[in-house]
């Protein structure tokens, strides 16, 4: 008989209870599919392996337990998403490749509501017909930044590029060649300039721009003179650039706004610096200290005069991917009726998770409950604490050797370029493997954790992992052999 007859049919298959079991959890025709893969795979397999080659017997049981066996991980494959949780144990707060912001319980319980039941998107209650959309957090921005209004779509080259056209479309934008930046992902400045329809008038040298050069470029063609944050770098040495204010009273003398893309969303050193956030001391919260000093903030900007300039949510700010417009109601408003705020316009969901966000601000909780401001701000002494509990636990397996170290976190995102924090790294040297191996290792782990490799070590910064991980990365360490 030929052997491929020992393999039952897909009936007779589909009928065996543990095959039954994948029915609920994945779907019938899931499960047919997938059995027939897995038929089709065993039998090419037994084409190539016959009995007295090295290939034992087959039955129509050990067939179907062999098919029965492979089914498991092949669904599991088919329906696994793409997007999988990691731990990130990188010590980068704002990782791009990893997600960026991580969202707050507050803000999920927000996108959790708006997305089982139906909501008041566009919709006005007092007046009982159809609302607006865009004005969705605008009371709470303007209320933590102290601008007059505000609008939100859905990154921050988006609103670069809806400001851009709402503002300067077919004249002409100076910007100092210092800012012609390009970020993450090919954004570059002068190609969204370009793609907005405004046109790039640059001033200045890469590292020494004056207010004079930007006050010789303007002319009746002049619609904004253009602020640009450098975002992931820095120039330093022979440099010069006009502080904000200077180019406000530039701006105001000559009848031109200024425009700001500020790219990381800075609103906390603002709030620290006015209100301490809730009593901390700078000088013991050397991540809160570092933004304060260190880093633009959106209060700054509108304070000091800016017209509109606009931000990322979900960098230091802590919320959802969005790009954040604010300023004065009359620029606001021109940007808002543009033709593409439709096509930038954002959903429910980001709305929700951005009110979420902002009302932990406002109430003064962030440090405590947005995940982006807790990691921000801890201490390498809290960090430390951490490190020697996960340390003692690899000591006592004994495939471990440990040592705790100084090192460096990375805010990351595209902000604050040359910044970082001070933290203490778990070191780790394993008696049979290499660093290469073991890092190999901690990304097929479930959950993957995502680590780095320092002097030939592996070193682990628990600034960004979660509390909560903390048991998971420890067993996942352990497997490790």
């Amino acid at each position: 008989m030929p052997e491929y007859r020992v393999i039952p049919s897909i009936e007779q298959l589909r009928q065996r209870p543990g095959v039954q079991a994948f029915v609920r959890p994945f779907g019938h025709s899931a499960v047919v599919e997938a059995l027939r893969t897995e038929t089709d795979a065993l039998r090419q397999w037994m084409g190539t392996n016959a009995p007295g080659q090295g290939a034992a017997p087959m039955t129509s049981e050990t067939a179907a337990e062999a098919i029965e066996a492979g089914l498991a991980a092949r669904l599991r494959h088919l329906f696994q998403s793409s997007l999988r949780r990691v731990i990130n144990a990188t010590g980068v707060i704002v990782h791009t490749n990893l997600g960026r912001a991580p969202l707050s319980q507050a803000a999920l319980a927000h996108v959790t509501d708006a997305g089982r039941r139906y909501v008041t998107l566009e919709y006005d209650l007092e007046r009982g017909e159809r609302g607006h959309r865009d004005r969705h957090a605008e009371q709470l921005l303007c209320r933590l930044t102290g601008a007059e209004s505000t609008v939100v779509v859905n990154n921050c080259a988006a609103a670069t590029l809806l400001m851009l056209a709402g503002l300067a479309s077919g004249r002409e934008v100076i910007v100092s060649r210092g800012e012609l930046v390009e970020i993450g992902g090919g954004f570059r400045v002068p190609e969204v300039m370009a793609q907005s329809g405004a046109i790039l008038r640059e001033v200045g040298t890469t590292n020494r721009t004056r207010a004079s050069d930007y006050a010789a470029a303007i002319s009746d063609r002049t619609a904004l003179i253009l602020r640009v944050h450098r975002s992931n770098f820095s120039i330093e040495g022979f440099t010069e650039q006009p502080t904000l204010e200077e180019l406000v009273a530039l701006g105001r003398e000559r009848g031109v706004t200024v425009a700001e893309d500020l790219g990381s969303g800075n609103i906390l050193g603002g709030l620290a610096a006015a209100t301490d956030l809730g009593g901390l001391r700078l000088d013991d919260v050397p991540g809160l200290a570092a933004l304060v000093r260190g880093e633009p903030t959106v209060q700054a900007s509108i304070s000091a005069g800016v017209g509109v300039l606009c931000f990322s949510g979900d960098k230091l700010l802590g919320g959802p991917q969005a790009g954040i417009i604010v300023g004065r109601r009359d620029l606001v408003q021109l940007v808002r009726t543009h033709p593409l705020m439709r096509a930038l316009r954002v959903d429910k969901l980001t709305y929700a998770a951005l009110a979420g966000t902002l009302i932990e601000y406002a109430a003064g909780r962030a440090r405590e409950s947005i995940p982006v401001v807790s990691m921000l701000t801890r201490t390498p002494a809290e960090i430390e604490v951490r490190a020697r509990r996960l340390a003692d636990a690899l000591l006592a397996s004994g495939s471990f050797d440990t040592d705790i170290i100084d090192g460096r976190s990375t805010i990351g995102g595209g902000t604050t370029p040359g910044l970082t924090l001070p933290t203490r790294l778990l070191a780790l040297v394993h008696r049979s493997l290499s660093p290469d191996s073991i890092e190999s290792a901690l990304r097929r782990l479930d959950p993957p954790v995502i680590a780095r490799i320092d002097n030939d070590r592996v070193v682990l910064d628990l600034r960004t992992v979660f509390e909560d991980e903390e048991d998971a990365l420890t067993s996942g360490l352990l497997s490790i052999r």
